[in-house]
């Protein structure tokens, strides 16, 4: 029987996940299969994969075909390589021991690019979020000064209109009293008027008592 290692998809739609999987390679891509080996999470950074390490590296010494994905993460996970390097041994091209160094070596490179990586897209994250809160910042600072700017003119014409206020009414103060001697001036006229009334039957008895004697 074929064998073949694959991915199976699952997840949501347009975020996939996907197991790793070892079928009969006439299956159906999602139908059934004879063992999972591991997962593959593409949505993170770096994308995630669990892999079972020895279970891949048998099925690859029987004889399974990896397709070009799976082929690509068993790279990744250095399973290729270590099927490699168990062929040489085999060949005495080297020994054990110098198939496990050179393993070793390769182990330890691998997870500095990957710490390397890691902190890259961290350090990238990081100047991505402080220019966002800058902008935020500076936009927050121009709409501030907009505000201010609008709200100058109203200050400052309030003052004027308390001016005009004031105005009115010291205008009104300084009228009222001319309001008030009006009535003064009317009554001196009329108190200087009344003798001149009183003084007539005066005349009038005068000319009557020199009339009688005659």
């Amino acid at each position: 029987m074929a064998t073949k290692i694959r991915l199976q998809r699952h997840g949501k739609k347009g975020k996939p996940f996907y197991h790793i999987v070892i079928a009969d390679s006439r299956s159906k891509r999602d139908g059934r299969f004879i063992q999972k080996i591991g997962t593959y999470n593409p949505n993170t950074r770096p994308a995630e994969i669990n892999l079972d390490f020895e279970s891949s590296l048998s099925w690859l010494q029987k004889g399974a075909v990896p397709t070009d994905t799976a082929r690509a993460i068993l790279s990744h996970e250095g399973v290729l390589l270590k099927k490699h390097l168990l062929e040489g041994v085999k060949k005495n091209a080297l020994t054990a021991d110098q198939a496990e160094k050179k393993f070793d070596d390769w182990s330890k490179m691998k997870q500095d690019q990957i710490e390397k990586k890691k902190k890259s897209i961290k350090e990238g994250v990081s100047k991505k979020v402080k220019e966002r809160f800058d902008n935020e910042e500076e936009a927050r600072k121009k709409k501030e000064q907009e505000i201010i700017a609008k709200s100058k003119p109203a200050a400052e014409e309030t003052p004027a209109a308390e001016e005009t206020a004031a105005a009115e009414e010291t205008a009104a103060a300084e009228e009222t009293p001319a309001a008030e001697e009006t009535p003064a001036a009317e009554e001196t006229a009329a108190a200087e008027e009344t003798p001149a009334a009183e003084e007539t039957p005066a005349a009038e008895e005068t000319a009557a008592a020199e009339e009688t004697p005659a």
